[in-house]
């Protein structure tokens, strides 16, 4: 019995030890999904079902995380969508609930509900129309309320918005695999898209690709090891390179073996925001038809003559060309 267990537990090991290299992405992706985990922009390619809606709905979340536009056009839809129930509110109160002593929209009783609505929640109050009756009257305190932790409640998304950090990396287009220093190299161009700065930048490059285990095929992820893997400071650009050597997990590999095997390049990047002294994250992804063989990036930086000042043009920095043989 104690022979049996000696003999089986380094294979347990073994297993487990080869969980850990999934990223987190679990034992059906490493089983030989064939779809893309990381999208360009960063998003998970991944589908989740059976959530129940009102639990996993996080609207606080969502509002931080949309565009500026979606946010806005939101904001303006539920400013018209409550002013219109509290306006059919008002209507329900009774022909004589609000009234004008100038006669502002007679005949159209849904129009001076609607902006006598709009005038109450902004605090405005031009007297021209007045509630009349205790029913009226108590709408006009709801909707008090209603604005008071309404403007809050949008101030303080607002404000988190406007403070929450986040970066904004440029990545090539491509990744290239060409000469470098005597050698091959697997190579791509990131530079910071803000005017902000970014220090203590570190990257991490990780390929995936299906091998044929046994019977099975099975994803795979092996952590690339970069020429450099940090930067202290970023103010132009950062060409990063996995020098293509013996015991990389790109040695010996074409670039018909990488699409054969669903190859994709995974990038994780993290960073600290100077100006606001927290961290950021930036993610994207590369696979086998975005690899370029036998391509180098096109320079992107520019000196001036005069003043000796560098800097770079960043409309290049997905630009490439062949290498040319010697």
């Amino acid at each position: 019995m104690t022979s049996s267990t000696l003999n089986t537990q380094p294979t347990s090991l073994a297993d487990t030890r080869e969980e850990f290299k999934d990223l987190g992405f679990g034992a059906e992706v490493a089983r030989g999904t064939r779809r893309r985990l990381l999208n360009r922009d960063g998003s998970f390619n991944v589908v989740l079902e059976g959530l129940n809606p009102l639990s996993s709905l996080g609207l606080y979340r969502w509002l931080l995380t949309i565009s500026w536009p979606c946010f806005l056009a939101f904001i303006s839809g539920f400013y018209v969508a409550i002013n219109v129930l509290f306006a059919v509110a008002f209507l329900l109160c009774g022909p004589d609930a609000l009234q004008s002593p100038t006669g502002t929209f007679a005949g159209k009783p849904f129009y001076r509900a609607f902006f006598f609505s709009v005038d109450t929640f902004a605090t405005i109050g031009y007297g021209n129309i007045i509630p009349v009756g205790v029913a009226a009257n108590t709408l006009v305190t709801i909707e008090a309320l209603v604005n008071i932790i309404g403007v809050a409640l949008a101030t303080g998304v607002m404000f988190a918005r406007f403070s929450r950090p986040s970066a904004r990396i440029i990545y090539s287009r491509n990744a290239i695999v060409a000469p470098y220093r005597d050698k091959t190299a697997l190579e791509f161009r990131i530079a910071n898209a803000r005017s902000s700065q970014l220090i203590d930048v570190q990257v991490q490059a990780i390929l995936t690709k299906i091998e044929h285990v046994g019977p099975s095929t099975v994803r795979k992820f092996y952590e690339l090891d970069l020429e450099r893997n940090r930067v202290v400071f970023f103010p132009l650009s950062w060409t990063v390179v996995h020098p293509i050597a013996p015991g990389s997990p790109m040695w010996g590999l074409t670039h018909a073996d990488l699409i054969a095997a669903d190859a994709e390049l995974l990038v994780l990047l993290t960073a600290t925001d100077e100006t606001v002294s927290e961290g950021v994250h930036s993610r994207s992804s590369y696979q086998a038809d975005e690899i370029v063989w036998g391509a180098k990036f096109v320079n992107m930086f520019k000196r001036s003559e005069v003043e000796g000042i560098v800097g770079m043009n960043l409309n290049r920095i997905h630009d490439i060309e062949p290498v040319l043989s010697s």
